[in-house]
């Protein structure tokens, strides 16, 4: 439905009169419904879309749109309220929640700019793992297998799975330790993270609210940025995707940059080597504070872990409630309660020297270039069947993304090829915490290239 240019195709044919809000809206709906999709969206809004459409419609005929937004279907990620409806979070023991009264300021923001919101899409259980897995909702396929059921990646996997199939152009997804971009990089998409302050989060049902930020996933990092000026209550900004920005990528031995599968270390370093070869400056060096903050997770446990074992504290003390979890969710709440204090301490205490260290490790014109998962997407059913296997894929997919959340580094997950078996791969740019206008535009310029 959505052609894979995303939101500036539907925009264009808008403008022309070869489509119409309406029409795009009932196909999206029509295809958010077709056999396969009952896993990748939880909640479908039809009254809700189709009146966000008319109105679209309208203001497109009398030649007053409100932007390039306006009419452009999107879904959300159930951890959004959205007036009317249920905040599940994926989890059975919140069927029959109460809905939320009013919607949430990302909902409202994004409506105002003209959007409308087609449905909310399924997520691993309270947003608590990176593989996308669920027991309760099931597991939306990842679409670039039509043979093996594979993981879409978490823990934003329905909003992933909805843009990869093209029901819609765009999404929205949280991310704590990688939520939005770990799905991004197994779907063959752009996943923004921003720093954690940039949008309102009120409304959004938190996993750990010091590490939690929101944000889309789409098919180009001009989408990326036409969002981002929306949430932030702005109108479009011209930003040049041709004018390429005075900026240094750093890739970063260590960490980031081992244990990497075969097939995403040679998609990578393809990339790379193509970006050299157009004129970006990239360089190879050592960043201490990427590998202090990975010691800092293996010596003391995860700051996720402390906060969502606070966040869902009534939850772990209701065993009627609990027992419908999903046991591996359960065992990765009690792993986060079990942490002693003096470890939260020290995960507290740390993370803003870290932070200031990140800065001053990178210049204010250099940006970090990495894998941004190190594996392709394995099987379903291999993970669904080993608990064991279950974590150490877990931690093996969010490692790289973990720490650039401790650090609250905005980040952009881009497509970087394939892994030679056709199964996508991605990169990642990141730069220090509040350095997100500049990542945009070295985003926009280094996707320019690519495509070149």
């Amino acid at each position: 439905m959505t052609d894979a240019r995303g939101i500036a195709a539907l925009a264009q044919g808008y403008a022309q009169g070869s489509l119409d809000p309406v029409d795009v809206a009932r196909r999206a709906l029509d295809q958010a419904r077709a056999p396969g999709m009952d896993s990748v969206f939880i909640t479908l809004l039809e009254a809700r879309a189709l009146e966000e459409a008319r109105a679209s419609q309208a203001r497109w005929r009398e030649g007053r749109p409100l932007g390039p937004l306006d009419g452009v279907p999107l879904a959300w990620k159930d951890l959004f309220d959205m007036a009317g409806t249920v905040t599940t979070c994926a989890s059975d023991t919140r069927r029959q929640a109460v809905p939320a009264a009013t919607d949430a300021p990302a909902v409202r923001a994004l409506a105002a700019a003209g959007m409308v919101s087609v449905g909310k899409t399924n997520l691993s259980e309270f947003a608590f793992s990176g593989l996308g897995i669920n027991l309760h909702f099931g597991t939306p396929p990842n679409p670039h297998d039509a043979a093996v059921p594979r993981i879409p990646g978490g823990s934003s996997s329905g909003s992933a799975v909805a843009v990869a199939r093209q029901v819609v152009p765009c999404a929205m997804g949280t991310d704590t330790s990688g939520s939005i971009r770990v799905p991004a990089a197994l779907n063959g998409l752009v996943g923004w993270k921003p720093s954690s302050a940039r949008y309102d989060q009120r409304g959004v049902f938190p996993l750990a609210p010091s590490l939690d930020s929101i944000g889309p996933l789409v098919q180009t990092v001009a989408d990326a940025c036409l969002i981002d000026d929306a949430l932030l209550g702005r109108a479009p900004l011209l930003r040049a995707s041709t004018e390429r920005p005075a900026a240094r990528l750093v890739i970063p031995s260590g960490t980031l940059m081992s244990e990497l599968e075969p097939g995403v270390a040679a998609a990578f370093e393809d990339t790379a080597e193509r970006l050299a070869k157009r004129g970006f400056i990239v360089e190879r060096r050592a960043i201490p504070v990427l590998d202090l903050a990975h010691h800092l997770f293996a010596t003391f446990g995860t700051l996720v872990g402390i906060e969502a074992a606070a966040v869902h504290r009534e939850l772990l003390d209701d065993p009627a409630a609990l027992a419908r979890v999903d046991a591996r969710i359960v065992q990765r709440l009690r792993l986060g309660q079990a942490i002693p204090a003096q470890n939260r301490q020290a995960l507290r205490n740390n993370r803003p020297l870290l932070v200031a260290a990140m800065t001053a490790a990178l210049a204010a014109d250099e940006a970090l270039l990495f894998p941004t998962v190190p594996m392709a997407a394995p099987p379903i059913a291999a993970l669904a069947a080993d608990p064991v296997w279950f974590a150490q894929c877990n931690a093996r997919v969010l490692r790289n993304t973990m720490i650039g959340s401790y650090l609250d580094m905005p980040t952009l997950a881009l497509p970087c090829g394939t892994d030679g078996a056709g199964l996508p791969a991605g990169m990642s740019l990141a730069m220090a915490t509040g350095r997100d206008e500049a990542l945009l535009a070295l985003g926009l310029a280094v996707e320019h290239e690519l495509a070149a």
